[in-house]
């Protein structure tokens, strides 16, 4: 059985046969079970605004793309936490899981936040170009510093935090 599929130009690895190990010093190693090992991996999102949680690239030491797994949880139990981690790194935009308070003043808005890197503070410069909509749900903030906070879901978001939320947007 092949562990790998072609479709639409994207070389799909089937993540039952793919494995990812960590190697010193902090290296990532990919392995295609029973078939190839690859050393030095880079892991990127291939559609990082349109599909942040899908299609996850994995590139060799010369930056060549071994191939792409559509679904990231189809992965085993390691594999996904060496893989959550490695984004992290890559990708260091903080989540905002809740909205403390929100202040506007002259076309500039203060927010203080709780984000999966803890407690937040970041000013926003013009709403209307740096609060970006990424698909119905999901927004992007882009600070003064240029700073990336992102909302996967503003449905999630509790009743208060979004009622802080509407007050800008």
């Amino acid at each position: 059985m092949s562990s790998e599929t072609q479709v639409q130009g994207i070389q799909l690895l089937d993540p039952k046969r793919v494995r990812l190990f960590r190697e010193p010093p902090w290296a990532l190693r990919l392995t295609l079970l029973e078939d190839r090992s690859y050393p030095k991996v880079k892991v990127v999102r291939a559609f990082p605004l349109s599909h942040p949680d899908q299609y996850i690239a994995f590139l060799d030491v010369k930056d060549e793309e071994i191939g792409t797994i559509k679904d990231p949880e189809a992965l085993d139990e390691t594999s996904q936490k060496i893989l959550r981690e490695e984004l992290g790194k890559r990708y260091l935009g903080a989540v905002i899981r809740s909205i403390r308070s929100v202040r506007n003043e002259f076309g500039t808005s203060y927010w203080d936040v709780d984000t999966n890197r803890g407690r937040r503070d970041f000013v926003v410069k013009n709403v209307l170009e740096n609060v970006l909509w990424l698909g119905e749900r999901r927004l992007l903030f882009v600070d003064v510093d240029g700073n990336r906070f992102e909302i996967p879901d503003v449905k999630r978001l509790d009743k208060r935090s979004l009622a802080l939320l509407n007050t800008v947007l």
